[in-house]
């Protein structure tokens, strides 16, 4: 018995000096945590503070306009020790003990630490050339042309990506597009001669404002029946209003979207109905509308307010697209077909925008490729080749973005317990960000 009592007091002795040691464990963990906190919102603060105080340029269309407006040397420097000192702090914080929603702003700060430190190895070279003028004829052009190229490829649509990479893509992408085409050139049991010739025939172009006004409201009706079952946070999106554009500055497009209003553009030339329903979700709803309406009504950190990331709007755009036949935009294979006449324009584009700006292609080849995969529409191509000159990289937002959300879509539906407007939620429900920074918040 007095064995087995001391054996007791000496457990009882080893059970409190355990606790002792778990609790001095908990302690140094609760230390280095609440360490890491203050740490962490240092940075945080500062970051704010010293961004802010550069004052730095948004991003605009025109390479020119951007070039301009590169700062001081002296600013460029401070630029730098700025982002270099703030890397090198993020890369002491231990991520994975951050709370999640610190998470993503920590990528995000990353992300533009190294982003801007790829922008301003190319100033500082700038800012050290002989030269004082900036030819406007097309980036490459420019000296350090490949180099800015490369740059604005990863401002306008993701740091991870290359100019190569880009241009493979394009040319996947028209293929892709004209299997598209053709399977519905099949579809109708036409020949291709008879197909190219039946949808040029007038009963595919409305000619009467009101006919135009009255099928754009149908297809809002359709559409709307359809986007609960799809999509989320739509009691915070406002209805959409529909309108005649007006601006013959825009008439070069077949519609676009502002500050609640889808507006269409018809100048008294024949408005093709191939374009009503793609255009429709496109730039209303669920498209740049919806889109925006949820970016407004999400609550952001103080530092996620700070970025806006322009080209990945273009992106979601061009992906819901791809979703018309299950909304209803779609009522017909020509309707779908609308869809596909426009994205091979865009698919052309993405070769043509690396291959004018990075390759140095002059513009006689642009056209000769754009020939070979679109007939036809040599007008559009000399607009096409003129905007990616003057704008490079803008136009692959489009088919970029939808790419990488169709292909995260198609690897997530792999799970049977796949939810489309979970996936939907995913995305949106802390605004757009940075394809490769969505791609790790959706688990990919």
């Amino acid at each position: 018995m007095k064995n087995q009592k001391n054996s007791l007091k000496g457990d009882n002795f080893s059970i409190k000096i355990i606790g002792l040691v778990c609790a001095v464990i908990l302690l140094g963990c609760q230390y280095k945590v609440d360490g890491q906190s203050a740490e962490w919102d240092e940075i945080t603060n500062k970051f704010i503070k010293d961004y802010k105080k550069f004052n730095l340029p948004s991003l605009q269309l025109s390479f020119v306009d951007n070039i301009k407006n590169i700062k001081s040397q002296k600013s460029v420097h401070a630029q730098e020790a700025m982002f270099s000192a703030l890397e090198h702090a993020l890369q002491k914080i231990n991520k994975n003990q951050l709370p999640d929603h610190a998470k993503l702003d920590y990528d995000l700060m990353l992300y533009e630490c190294q982003l801007n430190r790829h922008r301003i190895d190319i100033e500082k070279k700038w800012l050290n050339r002989e030269e004082d003028s900036i030819p406007e004829t097309k980036i490459f052009d420019v000296p350090y042309g490949k180099e800015w190229y490369a740059y604005f490829l990863k401002k306008w649509v993701d740091k991870e990506t290359t100019p190569e990479e880009i241009y493979a893509l394009g040319i996947k992408e028209i293929a892709k597009v004209t299997s598209r085409m053709k399977a519905i050139q099949v579809k109708s049991g036409m020949d291709s001669l008879t197909f190219s010739t039946y949808i040029k025939d007038s009963t595919f172009f409305y000619t009467n404002i009101d006919t135009i006004q009255q099928r754009f409201l149908e297809v809002k009706k359709q559409v709307s029946k359809k986007l609960p079952e799809l999509f989320p946070f739509l009691d915070n999106v406002p209805e959409v209003s529909i309108k005649r554009g007006t601006n013959k500055n825009l008439s070069q497009v077949p519609g676009f979207y502002s500050e609640g209003t889808f507006y269409y553009n018809y100048f008294n030339t024949p408005f093709n109905k191939r374009q009503v329903g793609w255009l429709y979700i496109h730039e209303a709803m669920p498209g740049h509308h919806y889109q925006i309406m949820v970016e407004s009504s999400t609550s952001r950190s103080e530092i996620q307010k700070i970025f806006r990331y322009r080209g990945v709007g273009e992106g979601w755009a061009a992906y819901i697209e791809e979703l018309g036949n299950e909304i209803g935009a779609y009522q017909n294979i020509y309707d779908e077909l609308g869809k596909w006449e426009w994205d091979i324009i865009r698919s052309v584009r993405v070769v043509l925008d690396v291959g004018l700006n990075y390759y140095g292609w002059s513009d006689q080849k642009a056209l000769e490729f754009w020939q070979q995969h679109i007939k036809g529409q040599d007008d559009i191509a000399f607009r096409e080749i003129n905007r990616m000159k003057r704008w490079p990289v803008q136009v692959i937002t489009y088919k970029y973005g939808s790419n990488k959300i169709l292909k995260w879509k198609s690897e997530l539906e792999k799970n049977k317990k796949f939810d489309l407007k979970e996936f939907h939620r995913n995305i949106l429900k802390r605004e757009l960000l940075p394809y490769s920074i969505l791609r790790r918040q959706l688990g990919l």
